[in-house]
């Protein structure tokens, strides 16, 4: 099973923007170039994260992204979900699509319990965790631009 693209960069680009926001917006074109993410892509994945309640943005001169909450109270699920990405291993748990069997699959629990087991581990890990282990691999502090 893959991540896709989007979850990925969500990820990344929220981590980025925490890692360098010090309490005022960064930009995405500033994510864009640290991160090697397209800015077109960023945009797109910024509107749903901004309706998703994660980021908030700001206008003007010095504008740009700030989390819409602390980063201790934003879960990897929730990123991942805002920017409407699926976190069921198989196509048949899809609830748009649903499951083709007319009766329910044999492997259906196997299913349904590595879906649960994803959820669960996904929503253990916080955004400030994560900027945390960045923090520690690249030597970089919030002020440190």
């Amino acid at each position: 099973m893959r991540m896709s693209t989007k979850a990925q960069y969500a990820v990344r680009a929220m981590v980025n923007l925490n890692l360098y926001s010090d309490g005022s917006p960064v930009t995405l074109r500033d994510i864009s170039l640290r991160e090697s993410i397209s800015l077109t892509y960023l945009e797109q994945l910024f509107v749903k994260l901004r309706r998703g309640e994660i980021v908030k943005s700001v206008r003007g001169p010095g504008g740009g992204y700030l989390l819409a909450r602390p980063a201790q109270d934003i879960q990897v699920d929730e990123i991942i979900d805002s920017v409407e990405e699926s976190l069921v291993p198989v196509s048949c748990m899809d609830q748009k699509h649903g499951c083709v069997c007319d009766d329910q699959c044999v492997t259906h629990n196997v299913w349904h319990g590595l879906a649960e087991r994803i959820r669960d581990f996904l929503s253990s890990i916080t955004l400030e965790e994560l900027t945390l282990e960045a923090k520690g691999r690249s030597g970089k502090s919030k002020t440190n631009s």
